[in-house]
């Protein structure tokens, strides 16, 4: 029987999928896999399920020019963690989870805007520590979200289901930066530069893929151009923020605020960042929720279902 690796533990509805279609092997550990375990997956196992920050980098694909493994079917919407194209050369096909992932995600995001306008997080601070004082007309003032414009950095799927969110849940103007216009069900105006868009708006939202064509893309450029009471939600990965630029707008005054989900180098998330309470910060909960998770797994299921069986993968990147 064909052998599967899995490289995380997975909801146990997912591995039992599994069950019979492959001899499936699951990692107990939920770090990433280590440069021995990465060339291990590729020699010892015919496919894998891995997930973000499993480096499948150029270099490890190189170190196993002959793999045995011929698919990774990877657990996630996001695979910047794989070098797709070396994949291919070596005869790896490689597959992600779209569209499971868009409503939990766009969800996140409404959290952190919500959050770091409103100030929640500082909040809640202050009512753990015991220093609330009691409710008086001017405490901790934020920023209402009602009728405010909202700027989306990449309008692919969950950049529309943000967009969607914030416009009819919340009666906000929607203005977004994408390579292309988008044909969509509600009014919204297409920025030509990423600066002319942050100027316009109250919340700017980054959801575009990572990888090096957006590594940085937020940067001390575009917070200059923000106006000094907007806010910056990051949902998409970390290094699509140069972070220390992030940290000097913040500590400068020279942005409102700022929620995120995704750090550059996470789990590392630099001290001078948790110092400061003009900024929420999640530990990457985006797609947090059980069934989301089983539905991200079940995606993948399908991928191998139809490698295994010699069909074209629903969801092929490479």
């Amino acid at each position: 029987m064909k052998t599967l690796l899995i490289t995380r533990p997975l909801p146990e509805e997912v591995v039992s999928e599994l069950t019979g279609l492959y001899d499936v092997t699951v990692r107990s550990s939920t770090a990433p896999l280590d440069e021995s375990e990465l060339h291990a997956a590729l020699s010892d196992y015919d496919a894998v399920l891995p997930t973000l920050r499993d480096n499948f980098s150029r270099e490890v694909f190189e170190a196993v020019p002959n793999p045995r493994c011929k698919v990774l079917a990877n657990f996630g919407v996001g695979y910047n963690h794989i070098d797709a194209e070396a994949a291919a050369e070596v005869g790896i096909v490689v597959s992600n989870t779209p569209g499971a992932v868009t409503d939990a995600t766009a969800d996140t995001a409404m959290t952190l805007m919500l959050m770091s306008a409103r100030r929640a997080g500082e909040g809640e601070r202050l009512v753990r520590a015991g220093q609330w004082d009691g409710w008086h007309p001017t405490q901790m003032l934020g920023m209402h979200l009602s009728g405010k414009t909202v700027g989306i950095v990449g309008m692919g799927r969950i950049g529309e289901a943000i967009a969607r969110r914030c416009h009819f849940g919340f009666g906000m103007s929607v203005v977004y930066f994408n390579r292309s216009a988008k044909t969509l069900g509600f009014n919204a105006t297409r920025a030509e530069t990423l600066g002319e868009l942050a100027s316009r708006v109250d919340v700017l939202v980054a959801a575009v893929p990572g990888g090096g064509a957006t590594r940085h893309l937020i940067n001390a450029e575009v917070f200059r151009s923000m106006q000094s009471h907007a806010h910056f939600i990051n949902i998409s990965r970390g290094d699509v923020v140069d972070e220390t630029a992030l940290i000097a707008a913040l500590q400068s005054g020279e942005i409102g605020g700022a929620g995120l989900d995704v750090y550059e180098f996470e789990p590392d998330v630099p001290k001078a960042l948790r110092a400061l309470d003009n900024v929420t910060l999640l530990p990457h909960l985006g797609t947090a929720a059980l069934e989301v998770r089983v539905n991200m797994g079940l995606m993948a299921v399908e991928n191998l279902k139809a490698h295994r069986a010699g069909h074209d993968l629903p969801n092929r990147v490479n």
